[in-house]
């Protein structure tokens, strides 16, 4: 299988197709965040590293990332979704290095403005982040209450309306490039996000193949 890199705006489905794409496909989702927190739970030495950065309240750099990329990929047996990374151009670069001499394709999710206001602001979730539901498209049974935990669902600050419209503006700035980079390599395929998760998943299995 080819290797997955997952680019759409916060909202167009990706957390819900990575999902789809791990359990019906066999894909491993590689999350930066989860494994810079995995690492600092192991304490070995590259989680040290990274927990000394964080706890002095910086970024952790592009270079730190690669090496945690590098120590938790097996390319040779596993095949990856990448999903909220890259970032950037600088970061779109390094992750073509890091998966020379392996297939993989960018999926874009293409999602009309209006659409994706729409479905962030009914979107709810658990506080952990873990269920989520949206009011018009996926509702839970009991209204406000996760149907697998019982507890209470929320609404995250930045599925406001004006702050869904800031973040699509600098997701328009800094991934468009990006975009268009894998576009340039003949690497980009284009869903519509606009349609429901079975559908997305029906076409991305479709043009993944």
């Amino acid at each position: 299988m080819k290797n997955l890199i997952l680019l759409g705006a916060p909202g167009s489905g990706k957390g819900t197709q990575s999902a789809k794409l791990v359990k019906e496909l066999g894909y491993f989702h590689v999350s930066t965040g989860n494994l810079l927190r995995e690492e600092i739970a192991r304490e070995s030495e590259l989680g040290k590293r990274v927990k000394a950065v964080m706890d002095a309240g910086q970024l952790v750099s592009d270079e730190l990332v690669v090496e945690l990329l590098k120590a938790n990929l097996n390319l040779s047996e596993n095949s990856y979704i990448f999903d909220g990374y890259p970032r950037n151009e600088v970061q779109a670069e390094t992750l073509n290095g890091i998966l020379e001499g392996h297939q993989y394709l960018a999926v874009y999710f293409k999602l009309d403005t209006e659409n994706l206001v729409e479905r962030l602001t009914n979107r709810r979730v658990t506080k952990d982040g873990k269920h989520i539901y949206n009011l018009k498209t996926n509702p839970p049974k009991v209204a406000g209450v996760c149907d697998i935990t019982g507890e209470e669902l929320i609404q995250r600050d930045d599925d406001k309306e004006e702050v869904v419209r800031d973040r699509m503006k600098v997701f328009d700035s800094t991934m468009g490039p990006v975009i268009d980079k894998y576009r340039k390599l003949g690497k980009v395929i284009e869903v519509n996000a606009d349609q429901s998760p079975e559908a997305v998943f029906a076409e991305i299995k479709g043009k993944i193949d």
